[in-house]
């Protein structure tokens, strides 16, 4: 089916009277209720709250990357699963967008990325009616959007009369022939038909007013009363039975798929359900203990490498690709075969650098359905996507953003590239799962979690440096995945416990050893998600972090302050809530000290 995106989202309300229109299950009074707690009509569309409201849309810019991400999807699937004589996957991608979509930055990183893939079956519709809310554009956009679009390798269709239907029409047709993604650039008038607000800002965000609205009305000859729509309008509108037909006709298609093509029909069908193979559990735990086996001291970022190596094969919806960051966040797997516009069916996207773009196309291959998409970049460029990454939250959809060299631990590029802060800011993003693993075997349990979760987006943070193999028991393997777990224990009651995530985990455990040279009683937790901890059972957590045990310290290379719910006040963290510096990476961990002897000394203070 046709997808339609509303990337000025602020626009809602045409939305809603359309899908009103057509037939929708959007009642008159859903339209009375506009911005009201709890209404299917919130004043941005909100995916889910609305039917027929394909992805949520507000901050500016966003809709359009994510119809992009559709785009992409169609041409993949269509690649992938249509054969001669049954173009099963065969439709368009619709976008509206205003001026303040492409002043957004992010504008330029989807339409570029768009036009170099060649996605022909993407069509936008800019409504330029030369206003914004601080009042007429041309004193601070006088961009030649046209010019701007065909430089990206689009279609561009310029001059089309936004208040003429058969214009439009058209220029959809036009559109529709092209080999490339197109633009149809329609001139309107904003507050059209108001006599004193049309063309101004003044009927941007504000309601025309009583008398304003009665001289609309008689300029526009609609003597009907509010949320009053004749039977000839809905009649005209009425999509119903329309839809219903072409519904039938596509099912058609696909039972005639399906008897020519059986194994392709029942994976399409699968993919789309949004179901993991069957043996999935059964092929996951093999890559996770072949992991283990392997026992290998490497950087989780090779690590989760090799993760990809493992889950690749088993997920043809496993689709991703890193921000012109490849060879060093290592997303390049055995069985990567690149997109482009030679090669639609490929499940590797060079994104170039638009962090911002990737996560906002990963977040629209998830909406279209049929796809897990993963975008990398370094942790501290988390910082460019940070908005698409909290719409992916927003939407609870299962975007896997994975971020590399996730500390001070980078090193020579200094505190402009080193992450401090960033980690701390993702773990408080409501429905964002976070993983920072400490060797090999996290990795591959976090990229596990984050494939087979429902109900949000994860972000898996790796570290460039190499990262020693923990031991473990196969019930503290299968603990993992609940986020925080004993790593190593001393016999007996803890009198101290430390807890680390990541790189500094390791700290802990040779800390630990020393400590129990002196006789101490030491627990060491590894805590790779704090969000999967949290979600334990309350007997589960009292477990590992026993409420008897007051001594406890919390070793990670980042701001502080997050760890003293685990801590409490009378424990004690060594982090870093300062910016890094430049330097080899051992000797910047020494500088702000994260050693073994600092955390020694630590835990003996809180002991003594």
């Amino acid at each position: 089916r046709d997808r339609f995106v509303l990337s000025n989202g602020h626009g809602s309300m045409l939305l809603y009277a359309v899908l009103h229109l057509s037939g929708y299950e959007l009642n008159i009074d859903d339209l009375k209720n506009f911005r009201q707690l709890h209404s299917k009509t919130p004043g941005h569309p909100e995916r889910e709250d609305a039917p027929g409201v394909e992805t949520t849309t507000g901050p500016l810019g966003q809709g359009f990357a994510n119809a992009v991400g559709m785009a992409l999807g169609e041409r993949t699937l269509a690649a992938t699963y249509n054969r001669p004589g049954h173009p099963l996957i065969d439709h368009h991608t619709y976008v509206f967008l205003g001026d303040g979509c492409l002043m957004e930055g992010i504008s330029h990183e989807a339409a570029s990325l768009a036009g170099t893939l060649g996605l022909n079956k993407l069509i936008a519709f800019y409504d330029d009616n030369g206003i914004s809310i601080d009042g007429e554009v041309r004193d601070w956009f006088t961009d030649d959007t046209p010019a701007r679009f065909r430089a990206y390798g689009w279609h561009v269709i310029d001059r089309c009369d936004g208040h003429d239907p058969a214009a439009i029409a058209a220029a959809l047709d036009t559109a529709r022939a092209a080999d490339a993604p197109s633009i149809i650039c329609c001139q309107t008038r904003i507050g059209f038909g108001s006599p004193n607000k049309e063309g101004k800002e003044s009927s941007h965000g504000a309601p025309l007013g009583d008398d304003e609205i009665a001289l609309t009305r008689e300029r526009l000859n609609w003597p009907h009363a509010p949320f009053e729509v004749p039977g000839d309008v809905y009649a005209g509108w009425d999509a119903r039975q329309a839809g219903a037909g072409r519904s039938t006709t596509w099912d058609a298609s696909f039972d005639a798929y399906a008897k020519a093509y059986p194994s392709e029909a029942a994976e399409l069908t699968r993919r789309l359900s949004g179901e993991l193979p069957a043996d999935f559990a059964t092929d996951a735990d093999a890559v996770v203990a072949a992991t283990d086996a392997a026992a290998k001291s490497i950087a989780s970022r090779a690590a989760s490498r090799e993760a990809l190596n493992g889950f690749g094969p088993l997920l043809p919806e496993l689709v991703g690709g890193s921000a012109d960051l490849a060879g060093s966040n290592l997303t390049i797997w055995s069985g990567s075969v690149p997109v482009s516009k030679a090669t639609a069916g490929g499940n590797y996207i060079y994104f170039g650098v638009r962090e911002f773009g990737m996560a906002a196309i990963c977040n629209g291959l998830a909406l279209y359905g049929g796809f897990i998409p993963y975008g990398a970049t370094f942790l501290m460029f988390s910082e460019y996507a940070r908005n698409a990454l909290r719409m992916a939250a927003l939407m609870r959809i299962g975007s896997i953003f994975v971020f590399t060299h996730d500390s001070i631990g980078l090193g020579e590029d200094g505190p402009t590239h080193q992450a401090v802060e960033q980690t701390a800011t993702l773990r408080l993003m409501p429905n964002m799962s976070v993983w920072r693993p400490c060797d090999a075997v996290e990795s591959a349990v976090a990229w596990r979690v984050a494939i087979e979760r429902r109900g949000g987006p994860t972000s898996l943070l790796f570290s460039r440096q190499g990262l020693p193999h923990q031991p473990r028991s196969a019930g503290q393997i299968e603990d993992i995945k609940r986020g925080g777990y004993v790593l190593s224990d001393s016999d007996g009651e803890p009198a101290l416990i430390l807890i680390a995530t990541g790189s500094e985990v390791a700290l802990a455990t040779q800390a630990a050893a020393l400590l129990r040279e002196d006789g101490t009683n030491v627990r060491v937790v590894s805590m790779p998600s704090t969000d999967h901890f949290d979600a334990q059972p309350e007997a589960y957590r009292n477990a590992v972090l026993p409420m008897a045990c007051r001594a406890r310290l919390a070793v990670e290379a980042g701001v502080t302050g997050g760890w003293y719910r685990y801590v409490g006040f009378e424990g004690a963290v060594i982090g870093l809530d300062e910016f890094g510096a430049s330097a080899p990476a051992g000797d910047a961990f020494e500088h702000f000290g994260f050693t073994t002897d600092k955390v020694v000394e630590a835990a003996r203070a809180l002991l003594s």
